[in-house]
């Protein structure tokens, strides 16, 4: 009964809205925050005013494709609309249809004065240079935000890539699902696809270009796909290939990258380029990883 109580209070979850109230100290990292929810796949809205925050679900939660995961980010930016915050927090905890959580992000007063001064940017409240004092003025002010606040980091020694770590321990869903594998064809013809982190030139396996029967094919043909890997340099290529990315990828995730970019080109984009592409994709798509696929050049 009990295994029969948790599967089900599990999808109860997964059948509720899930909403981020993002807030904390100015000069804290809220920004670096909200851009890992928006990768997550969050709607996003930075500095709403917590009043309208209800409206704006109910019209999500209204339309044909149901929004499911929402994050807004609330903060002394928003003035007199600012103090209605609580009692949106308040409103979306006690809905049966939410699962609202807050985070509350802030850091030491120096580290946040030392913030300001280094990108010369003014803290909301204040007019002139931030000094500590400014500091304590917006603590005050969020201290009872603070205090119901389900999550607390504190970025003083932190880098970003740690504090999207971090964020995805608390909110990720585990597992690689958070991290996407980008995986693009291309030919050399073209050029090198600008946005790629990883280039890979298939131009070592034999061309099916110059076998009459397979010239007018592409990769995506099983004859072209068989030619391809019945050459042993190309099925030890993709096994060396797989290798190192399940080296490399848990490293680019403790980094904080959300995605890797690999491109796998040859000639023409036509042939050998799509069919490794293809093979890594399913490969990758097995081990657990969430993939996208395309073949720029066909």
């Amino acid at each position: 009964m009990a295994n029969s109580a948790s599967l089900q209070s599990k999808s109860e979850d997964k059948s509720k809205m899930k909403v981020v109230i993002l807030t904390g100290l100015s000069g804290s990292g809220k920004t670096n925050a909200i851009d890992w929810f928006e990768d997550q796949g969050y709607y996003c809205v930075d500095n709403m005013p917590p009043s309208l925050i209800m409206d704006f679900i109910g019209l999500a939660m209204g339309s044909k494709k149901k929004m499911e995961r929402a994050a807004f980010v609330i903060d002394v930016r928003g003035g007199e609309f600012f103090d209605d915050t609580k009692d949106c927090i308040n409103e979306l905890k006690n809905r049966e249809d939410i699962d609202c959580k807050v985070l509350f992000i802030e850091a030491s007063d120096r580290t946040l004065v030392k913030r300001y001064n280094e990108t010369r940017r003014n803290h909301p409240l204040a007019e002139g240079s931030t000094t500590r004092e400014v500091i304590l003025l917006e603590k005050e002010r969020l201290k009872d935000l603070r205090s119901v606040s389900d999550y607390i980091i504190d970025t003083t020694n932190m880098k970003v890539s740690e504090l999207q770590v971090e964020i995805g321990r608390l909110f990720g869903e585990g597992g690689s699902s958070s991290f996407s594998v980008n995986v693009k064809s291309f030919g050399y013809k073209r050029g090198i696809p600008s946005e790629a982190d990883l280039v890979f030139d298939m131009r070592f396996i034999p061309n099916p270009y110059y076998v009459a029967s397979l010239k007018k094919l592409t990769g995506n043909n099983k004859k072209v796909y068989n030619y391809v890997f019945k050459q042993p340099v190309a099925e030890k290529f993709i096994g060396d290939l797989l290798r190192l990315l399940e080296d490399l990828i848990p490293s680019y995730i403790l980094e904080g990258k959300q995605h890797l970019n690999i491109a796998m080109g040859c000639t023409g984009g036509q042939h050998r380029s799509v069919a490794m592409a293809d093979r890594l994709s399913a490969e990758l798509k097995e081990r657990g990883y969430r993939i996208t696929l395309e073949h720029r050049d066909l």
